[in-house]
C-alpha cells in the first residue's frame, strides 16, 4: 500500500464504557482509498468490521462502505450505528441518512448537552428461510438440537439461528470454527432465554470474525422472530448500556 494519510476513529458500540462493547474503525475521508486499500486497513486494525465515510450519492448525510475482515458487506448493524455516532457531532444532526449497500438507513441521535448518548436505527426488513444445512451446523457447534426451527435471516447480513434450552448452554458452547467457516459467510447466533432476557453469541468465521461482541443486524433480525418480538416494546436497536430493544 502506498503512504497515505488518513485519518480515523475508534469507537466502542453498544457501551459508553471506554474499552468495552463492540470496536468499530471509522475512516472519516475515505475518497482517496481504492477496494483493496480499504479492506487491508480493516485487517490491519482488526476490529469485526471498519466502515469508510464517502460523499452521499441519494441524498443522505454520507454514503458509507463496510468491510470485514473478509469482504465488504451491504449492511451491518453496529458499523452504522458507531459512523452515525462518529458524524454525528460534526454535522449536528438529530437524524443521520447513511447510505449503505441495501439503500439509505436513518438512525435518530439523542442528546445530554453537546453529547451523544444513544442512537435509534430503522433496520431493513428480512427474509426469512429455513436453513438447509441444519446437520452440519448442529455439529459444528457441538449440540444435538435446536428448540426452535433452524432459519436463516438476510436483512443484508446472512443470519442462522440456533435456540438452546438455557443461558448456560449458550455460555457453554466451543463451536468448530473451521465447520462454521465451511458453511459460508454468514453470522451463527446461538441464544435462549426468557421474557425480557435473553443471551446470544454470535460466531462469523466466514467473514473472517470469530466471535462478535455485538451484533447490530443479528439483533435487528432477531426482533423479527415470533419468540421475541412478543418480549420488547420497539423496533430499534439501542447503542447504550441498556437491554437491546426491538
Amino acid at each position: 500500500m502506498s503512504m497515505l494519510n488518513v485519518r480515523y476513529l475508534i469507537v466502542d458500540v453498544f457501551t459508553d464504557v471506554p474499552f468495552h462493547g463492540n470496536q468499530l474503525g471509522v475512516f472519516t475521508d475515505a475518497r482517496a482509498l481504492t477496494d483493496e486499500q480499504m479492506l487491508m486497513l480493516t485487517r490491519e486494525l482488526g476490529f469485526s468490521e471498519c466502515t469508510f465515510v464517502l460523499p452521499p450519492e441519494q441524498g443522505g448525510h454520507a454514503r458509507i462502505r463496510i468491510f470485514t475482515p473478509g469482504r465488504e458487506l451491504p449492511f451491518a448493524g453496529h458499523p452504522v450505528l458507531g459512523t452515525a455516532f462518529a458524524l454525528g457531532a460534526p454535522l449536528q444532526a438529530i437524524e443521520l441518512r447513511l447510505e449503505t449497500g441495501i439503500g439509505v438507513v436513518s438512525v435518530r441521535l439523542e442528546r445530554e448537552g453537546a453529547k451523544i448518548i444513544f442512537g435509534r436505527m430503522d433496520q431493513p426488513l428480512p427474509t426469512v428461510a429455513p436453513f438447509d444445512r441444519e446437520a452440519e451446523l448442529l455439529v459444528a457447534l457441538g449440540v444435538e438440537r435446536s428448540e426452535l426451527p433452524v432459519e436463516v435471516y438476510d436483512n443484508g447480513m446472512l443470519h442462522v439461528y440456533v435456540c438452546l434450552d438455557s443461558t448456560e448452554a449458550v455460555a457453554a458452547l466451543r463451536p468448530d470454527m473451521a465447520a462454521l467457516e465451511g458453511l459460508g459467510d454468514l453470522g451463527v447466533n446461538c441464544f435462549a432465554g426468557s421474557g425480557k432476557s435473553w443471551k446470544t453469541r454470535c460466531f462469523v468465521p466466514g467473514l473472517g470474525v470469530g466471535e462478535d461482541a455485538a451484533t447490530g443486524s443479528a439483533a435487528g433480525a432477531a426482533g423479527r422472530m415470533p419468540c421475541l418480538r412478543s418480549s420488547f416494546v420497539t423496533t430499534s436497536v439501542g447503542c447504550a448500556p441498556c437491554p437491546i430493544q426491538y
